[in-house]
């Protein structure tokens, strides 16, 4: 029986446990004596707990964060119940900064701050020999990465199939950006870029197609990103799917001529604007240049193949209402495919707190620990502007009303202001911003489009109509059936399967990008 468990609950059961991984690639000889157990948030923890005591450990490994904190404090507090025994061990973002007064460092044996590829090895070593060190926190030094064994053998054939797999060929960011914790990552490290290809090469032959990279500042080494760029363009197959986080103002000749080679869809950049507002950029400590972003965004929309995943914040000190809106129609006409809406949280560990008393920055106590107020905008319209981006992305995100959205904001020059009407108007008439399926939030369309904003029925009905079986949906929602519509037919562009269905859903029909 193996004497270690490493094991979390992941956001989605999609997603990949990428730390603990790490943990275990790293563990040397005791790795054969280990097992890794990944669940998802939504599980019932009794059964977790199940699963995790039949294995009978020594030793478990938690990997804790902002979105399993809850759950995970309740599954430690029973693992110790029933087997107080077993020696338990927390790690992860949530619990590596501000832990003093944590539940589950109360709860737990050991904690280790910080990055554990290589000190957990060592506390378990300790461990597993009777001689576990005194103190309860070990402050992990950062490793070598050249002493980092990399995990990607770890990935098996299941998870090649139906999990994202996370990959990074650098640790780090340069920014100090007060709201992220990468701002304490500094300075940025490299893992070794042959032993890290040959391991992208052995997942490709192993039938991997979609890879995120987690890597920070994916463009700020440019031989880098420029020879990763070339790799995947060199060993391409259909379904290559790469996510990179990008800079927003660094997009030299050098990586605009790879880029522009990939197809339509391979390639999605998570690009944080964030903020527009250079005042606000200042108070944050981001560096930021608004041309150089815009023009960017133009070459990558107007001559590549490229989905835009574009990040704007709500909440942050010093960006009123008004700013926030001005920034999203200057980003709504740069026209990237995803505009998401994220509602500022106070990370721990992170310098936002700095603003708190001058700014009048309320947060949840509750993770995610979202803003609730501040000096600028109140907890009521903050409600609206979170309902705001519950409704974005239903409406334009998600790829269902690519044509129909833009008939929102037709008959004026502020997209903002009118989705926030369709926002307002949508919410009093459901009172709620989920469960809501695809042919109700077609048919409220239709009759804010119809009845509140005046455009003509048949027009409104065709685009809907059209948005609707873009993506192979035959079945006519009630309200269209008066209307003459056209059958959708069967499409000869349709996106090929193993590309994310989301971004396949944005996919337009578009001469191919230059070469």
């Amino acid at each position: 029986m193996p004497e270690i468990v490493l094991s979390t609950l992941n956001a989605r059961y999609w997603h990949s446990a990428f730390g603990l991984r790490y943990l275990q690639a790293n563990l040397a000889e005791l790795r054969e004596r280990s097992i890794l157990l990944e669940f998802g948030i939504k599980d019932a923890l009794n059964e977790v707990l199940e699963r995790i005591l039949a294995e009978s450990p020594r030793i478990v490994g938690l990997g804790v964060y902002i979105w399993n904190v809850e759950p995970m404090t309740r599954l430690v507090a029973d693992l110790k119940r029933v087997r107080p025994e077993i020696v338990v061990v927390v790690g992860g973002p949530e619990v590596s900064h501000e832990w003093e007064d944590q539940e589950i460092v109360r709860l737990a044996d050991y904690l280790i701050r910080g990055e554990g590829d290589l000190a957990f090895r060592e506390l378990c070593r300790a461990i597993l020999v009777d001689q576990p060190p005194a103190e309860k926190i070990i402050s992990a030094p950062i490793p070598p990465l050249a002493d980092v064994q990399l995990p990607y053998f770890l990935y098996n054939d299941h998870d090649i199939r139906h999990r994202v797999i996370y990959v990074e060929a650098s640790r780090g960011c340069p920014f100090t950006c007060e709201f992220c914790l990468s701002s304490l990552e500094i300075p940025v490290r490299q893992f070794d870029l042959a032993a890290f290809l040959e391991a992208m090469r052995d997942l490709l032959c192993r039938g991997a197609r979609q890879f995120k990279f987690v890597d920070r500042t994916f463009n700020l080494n440019l031989r880098i990103s420029q020879a990763i760029l070339e790799f995947f363009l060199d060993h391409y197959q259909p379904g290559l799917f790469l996510h990179f986080e990008m800079i927003p103002d660094r997009l030299p000749e050098s990586l605009r001529e790879r880029i522009a080679r990939f197809p339509e869809g391979s390639l999605q950049f998570e690009i944080g604007v964030q903020t527009f507002n250079h005042d606000v950029g200042e108070l944050i400590s981001r560096r930021q240049d608004n041309e150089k972003l815009e023009e960017n965004f133009r070459f990558l929309r107007q001559r590549t193949g490229v989905h835009i995943h574009a990040d704007l914040i709500v909440g942050l000190p010093g960006e009123s209402l008004e700013s926030f809106g001005a920034g999203f129609d200057r980003l709504v006409q740069l026209d990237p495919q995803e505009i998401q809406i994220g509602i500022l949280k106070r990370l721990r560990g992170t310098p936002i707190t700095r603003h708190d008393a001058d700014w009048e920055m309320c947060y949840s106590a509750s993770p995610p620990y979202e803003i609730l107020s501040n000096k600028l905008i109140s907890f009521e319209t903050m409600q609206r502007l979170r309902r705001f981006a519950r409704y974005w992305d239903l409406i334009a995100n998600n790829g269902n009303f690519p044509a129909s959205r833009k008939l929102i904001w037709q008959r004026t020059d502020t997209p903002f202001a009118s989705f926030l009407d369709f926002s307002d108007w949508f919410y009093l008439r459901e009172q709620k911003t989920h469960g809501i399926p695809l042919p109700r939030l077609a048919e409220r369309l239709f009759e804010f489009l119809t009845r509140h904003a005046g455009l003509d029925e048949q027009q409104v009905a065709q685009c809907i109509w059209a948005d609707y079986t873009r993506g192979g949906r035959e079945d006519r929602p009630a309200f269209l059936r008066r209307f003459d519509l056209p059958h959708p037919g069967k499409r000869s562009d349709t996106v090929p399967p193993l590309l994310p269905a989301r971004q396949s859903r944005h996919r337009e029909r578009q001469p191919a990008p230059e070469q």
